[in-house]
């Protein structure tokens, strides 16, 4: 069975075509910077073939065109048609409380996601137009949700529920809910593998920073406390999202400066997080240059995102009543060094501690522990793909 895994996140869209048996990946890419310029990746194991093309992608409607053409190129494709795909998996950050698993999608399945929207604005609209390109490209080949938020489904009502009126849980379905579920099932079951020991035996805090950014409490496999929350506009700084804030902000900011709340709602989640603090970009990479070259605003805002990273990997241990396992995965988890070091530097009174030189690594599966250390630190690529498609041929099957 070959199905094609849509990834598509605030700013990037993933893609894979893959054989969900054997793992054997097709092909597979990345679309970034999407809403800024534009880049895709498209990597062909088989050859080693890497491409890289400048593309324009305002939108995620773009992105999804590009990532169809160069699996179907004639140079570098890997199929001949569309034709060739048996099903589609997709990713979709928010499911509310309709989804605590994944299913396949249909006009009712359609309808729950875009009632989703205002819960996930900055994603939902982005996985809805992936869904409906393929549909387009592809009619009548199954397809698959896949729900962020359903590996969340584990947390008990404690850490759950807000403290305000019961019956807006009740009523409106108002709680915390948990993102990014894909990422943090994947890296902790990885992590077990990786330990040699029974996910049941572990308590792991795993990391996904990104553009977008969670830290999740994982206790025997099931995740009991997770930093984003109703939305996924709570919890950390972000690419352009506020993070936890004091909600009286919203109310002075609309007095003050004369706003809607749909003004206000745009500015925390398109400009805030780190490009808000920053005015350099949304892209950790590019702060981090800027920082390097004298930012102080740029280095404002890697050291804000470090401190509440560190103190959430603190609450998320306590939540469990111990660690054996830190978890960083992700664009920004995988691929620096210095946020990494910067991020655990004030943890060593919990057992955590790295080796530089192990740290000095990107985007490869490493154990980064100081030999003294009593807690893993472990650097885990994110394989959200490979959980998504294994989810799809499974129902697909059925």
């Amino acid at each position: 069975m070959k199905v094609l895994v849509i990834n598509a996140g605030s700013s990037s869209l993933k893609y894979q075509l893959m054989d969900p048996q054997t793992q054997e990946v097709l092909a597979k890419g990345l679309c970034e910077r999407i809403g800024i310029d534009g880049r895709l990746t498209h990597k062909v194991p088989a050859t080693n073939g890497k491409y890289e093309f400048e593309i324009p992608m305002p939108t995620h409607a773009e992105a999804i065109q590009s990532v169809l053409d160069a699996l179907t190129n004639a140079e570098h494709g890997v199929i001949k048609s569309m034709s060739e795909i048996d099903a589609v998996g997709h990713r979709v950050v928010h499911g509310g409380e309709k989804f605590a698993s994944s299913v396949l999608i249909d006009d009712d399945v359609m309808a729950a996601i875009e009632e989703c929207i205002p819960l996930a604005p900055l994603h939902n609209p982005a996985n809805i137009t992936g869904i409906k390109a393929c549909q387009k490209v592809m009619p009548g080949v199954p397809m698959v949700a896949v729900f962020d938020t359903a590996f969340h489904q584990t947390m008990p009502a404690r850490a759950f529920i807000y403290a305000i009126p019961y019956e807006y849980y009740e009523e409106n379905h108002v709680r915390r809910y948990g993102f990014h579920g894909t990422s943090h099932l994947y890296v902790s079951r990885r992590a077990a593998d990786i330990l040699g020991k029974p996910i049941e035996e572990l308590k792991i805090v795993t990391c996904h920073l990104g553009n977008g950014s969670s830290v999740c409490a994982i206790d025997g496999g099931k995740s009991i406390e997770t930093s984003m929350g109703f939305t996924p506009l709570d919890g950390l700084p972000m690419g352009t999202r506020c993070g936890s804030i004091d909600v009286s902000i919203i109310e002075y900011l609309m007095e003050t400066h004369h706003l809607t709340i749909e003004e206000v709602m745009n500015i925390l989640n398109k400009k805030s997080g780190v490009l808000g603090v920053s005015g350099v970009s949304s892209d950790f990479r590019d702060i981090e240059s800027a920082a390097a070259e004298g930012n102080k605003r740029a280095q404002l805002a890697l050291d804000m995102f470090c401190y509440k990273t560190t103190k959430r990997i603190a609450s998320a241990s306590a939540a469990m009543g111990g660690i054996d396992a830190v978890v960083f995965t992700a664009g920004v988890g995988e691929n620096s060094p210095e946020l990494r070091e910067q991020i655990v530097a004030n943890l060593g009174f919990m057992g955590i501690k790295i080796d530089p030189e192990k740290n000095k690594t990107r985007g490869e599966e490493k154990d980064i522990s100081a030999a003294d250390a009593r807690v893993h630190t472990l650097l885990i690529p994110t394989n959200e793909e490979l959980v998504i498609a294994q989810d799809t041929a499974a129902i697909v099957g059925k």
